[in-house]
């Protein structure tokens, strides 16, 4: 992982969101990444399993998932809606 030295406020707030979101839910799963896009203002951790934790400018996190079956991103506003997701998904 990327070090730097120093984050802006609301980075450095989004930053803490995210950890607290994988240490919530993800705390096991491996780190593929961590870092800030600057095209969209995301701070984010990216897992192995798929999953992507993100906040922009110090707002509540999204979980990102990255469809493979259609190269496509679904944004969750939560854990459980991404949750409920998976759960539907593993039934078809």
């Amino acid at each position: 992982m990327k070090t730097q030295n120093s984050f802006a406020y609301l980075e450095a707030k989004g930053k803490s969101k995210v950890w607290e979101a994988y240490a919530e839910h993800y705390a096991a799963e491996e780190i593929m990444e961590e870092g800030f896009n600057h095209n969209s203002g995301y701070v984010y951790l990216a897992l192995e399993n798929g999953i992507t934790i993100a906040s922009a400018f110090g707002q509540e996190v999204d979980f990102i998932y990255y469809d493979l079956d259609n190269d496509q991103e679904i944004i969750f506003d939560s854990f459980e809606e991404l949750e409920i997701y998976s759960i539907n998904q593993t039934e078809k």
